[in-house]
C-alpha cells in the first residue's frame, strides 16, 4: 500500500481533501483517526465516520510489531509487514528512530547482516511511514533515520513520498528527517528538487576507492573525494552539515593513513564525521576497535578542524546488528 491508496481509499468513503488531510495527519502523527479533539462530531461526513474504525484497523495492519530487543534507551523493533516480511525499526536515544526502506539489499556491504541474502522487495511509501507511526506509539519521536535495512536510494520514489509526507503531515523538522545512502548520483538530484528536504547521511567507510570498493561491492563506483564534493554542494544549499559514516573495522579502516585521508577530504567541509564500531555478525571474522582507539581517532581529526563523533551502536548486548533480528526469525522453525 502507497501513500496515494490511503488518500483513495479515504476519498471513496467520501472523504474531500480536507478530511484526507485530517485523517493523513493523524495516522501519520500516531492519533486516533476521529478523536482527539481535533475537529467538531460532525466535522467528517457520514459515511467516511463510520467507516473509520475499519481503516484504522488496515492502516495499523501496514506494520505490526512481532518481537522486541534491548532496553529503556535502545530498542530493535522486528517489524511484520502485512504479506509477513520482516524488517527492523530501531527506536534510539534523543527521540529518534531508525526505519528500513527495503527487505534485504543489494549493495553487499561486507561488514552488515542485511544484504547477505539479496533483495527480497521494496517497502512502500505506507510501509516505511507505518514503522514511524508504531514507534510513535511507543514513545516521542522527533527525528527519523532512514537507516536501517535498505538503500534508500534504491527506492527512491517510495522514500521521498515518505519523506515528504513526515516532513508535512508527520509535523517533523526537515533537518530531523536523515536520508542515508553509500553514494548514488540520482539522490543529489532528486533531494534539492523535492518540496521536503532531508538531511544527508553518506556512508563513506573508506577514503581509498580501492578498498572501499571491496568493502561495499556492488555501491556506484564514485571517488571518495567526488562523493565528498556532491555532499558539500548539498549540506551548502540545504543548510545542513552532512553527516558522515563510518563504520570501524580493527586492522581494515581504523589505521593513521585513513585519519590522514579523512582530514585532508573533510576540513574546511559543512560536516560531521560518525565513528561507528562494528556491531559483531555471527559468521563474519572482523572485529570491533577498542573505544579508546575511536576517541582517539577522534581527537585526532578534531586538532584538523574536523568535528567528528563516536556513535554508539544499538544493540550491542542483543546481537541486534541491522539485519541479525530478521535473521535469527527466518531462520527459526515454523
Amino acid at each position: 500500500m502507497r501513500i496515494d491508496d490511503i488518500r483513495q481509499r479515504l476519498q471513496s468513503h467520501g472523504a474531500g481533501v480536507t478530511h484526507i488531510q485530517a485523517v493523513v495527519r493523524a495516522w501519520t502523527q500516531a492519533r486516533s483517526l476521529g478523536s482527539g479533539g481535533q475537529h467538531p462530531a460532525n466535522y467528517f461526513p457520514a459515511r467516511l465516520l463510520a467507516a473509520l474504525p475499519l481503516i484504522e484497523a488496515e492502516l495499523a495492519a501496514i506494520a505490526r510489531l512481532r518481537s522486541e530487543h534491548g532496553g529503556d534507551e535502545s530498542r530493535r523493533l522486528l517489524i511484520e509487514l502485512a504479506d509477513g516480511k520482516t524488517v527492523e525499526s530501531v527506536l534510539l536515544p534523543r527521540e529518534a528512530v531508525c526505519v528500513s526502506t527495503q527487505v534485504g539489499c543489494v549493495v553487499g556491504c561486507v561488514f552488515c547482516m542485511t544484504g547477505r541474502d539479496g533483495l527480497a522487495r521494496q517497502l512502500s511509501s505506507a510501509e516505511i511511514v507505518a514503522q514511524v507511526v508504531l514507534a510513535r506509539r511507543m514513545r516521542t519521536v522527533r527525528k527519523v533515520q532512514f537507516m536501517g535495512m535498505g538503500e534508500p536510494a534504491h527506492n527512491l520514489d517510495n522514500v521521498c513520498e515518505a519523506i515528504e509526507l513526515l516532513g508535512t503531515a508527520g509535523g517533523f523538522a526537515h533537518k530531523n528527517l536523515v536520508f542515508s545512502t553509500v553514494g548514488d548520483v540520482r539522490v543529489f538530484d532528486r533531494l534539492p528538487r523535492d518540496q521536503v528536504k532531508p538531511a544527508l547521511a553518506l556512508s563513506l567507510h573508506s577514503t581509498n576507492a580501492q578498498l572501499r570498493a571491496r568493502l561495499l561491492p556492488r555501491a556506484p563506483r564514485i571517488d571518495p573525494a567526488d562523493l565528498v564534493e556532491l555532499g558539500e554542494s548539498y549540506a551548502r544549499a540545504t543548510g545542513y552539515p552532512i553527516q558522515y559514516q563510518w563504520t570501524l573495522l580493527e586492522g581494515v579502516n581504523d589505521g593513521d593513513e585513513e585519519l590522514a585521508g579523512i582530514a585532508k577530504l573533510l576540513a574546511g567541509k559543512y560536516a560531521v564525521m560518525n565513528f561507528i564500531p562494528w556491531n559483531s555478525v555471527t559468521g563474519l571474522d572482523f572485529r570491533r576497535p577498542t573505544r579508546e582507539r575511536a576517541l582517539t581517532m577522534v581527537r585526532m581529526l578534531r586538532t584538523h578542524g574536523v568535528l567528528a563523533t563516536v556513535r554508539d551502536s544499538a544493540g550491542q548486548d542483543v546481537e541486534g546488528g541491522c539485519g541479525q533480528l530478521r535473521a535469527r526469525a527466518v531462520a527459526a522453525p515454523a
